[in-house]
């Protein structure tokens, strides 16, 4: 019986780890996530990936999330990874799984071109379990946007409802802008 356990626990990890790769992950995700040797990690991802992993240190600075873009899109992902981590009984990386395509499938609704790749994801998660960053309400949308740890939360306004002065006139316009007219955010076509 305990055999039948190892098997189903490989073929589980062997799942995950083929649903991450689809997704993009880096190798290093992969071989946090899961129990599966570098070397059977390695011929797997070149089976599914059709190509060997990039190369590289992961992501490593909370600096990228504070971005007016990035933070945005990562704030995107992060509730949709808080409401899933609260609402249902899935393992973490799952729930990381689970949020990113549910990030990536509203990013596509919305005719944007995704931010986040599921390695920054993973990282977002990380810094966040570790109180490097946070979640702060918006004091004018009441919004909940990444934040680091200390950010003064009474007064915080997010960059949907205080852009940057260049916010959404170079070529990435196809960023999120204010609908002038109501005040609410509204796509740049």
């Amino acid at each position: 019986m305990a055999r039948n356990k190892s098997i189903l626990t490989e073929a589980r990890q062997i799942e995950r780890a083929v649903a991450l790769i689809q997704l993009g992950a880096r190798l290093q995700v992969l071989e946090s996530e899961t129990d599966l040797s570098y070397e059977r990690l390695l011929r797997l991802y070149k089976e599914v990936a059709g190509k060997s992993p990039s190369k590289g240190q992961l992501p490593f600075s909370t600096d990228w999330f504070m971005t007016w873009q990035p933070n945005i899109h990562a704030s995107l992902f992060l509730n949709i990874h808080e409401y899933l981590n609260k609402s249902s009984a899935l393992d973490e990386i799952d729930i990381v799984i689970k949020a990113y395509k549910l990030y990536l499938e509203q990013a596509q609704a919305q005719g944007l071109e995704p931010m986040l790749s599921v390695t920054r994801a993973w990282r977002l998660v990380k810094f966040v379990d570790n109180g490097m960053l946070t979640m702060t309400q918006c004091s004018s949308c009441r919004g909940h946007f990444v934040t680091h740890l200390h950010e003064i939360a009474k007064h915080y306004v997010c960059g949907l409802c205080n852009p940057p002065a260049r916010a959404g006139k170079g070529k990435a316009a196809g960023a999120l802008q204010l609908d002038s007219s109501r005040g609410l955010p509204a796509l740049a076509h």
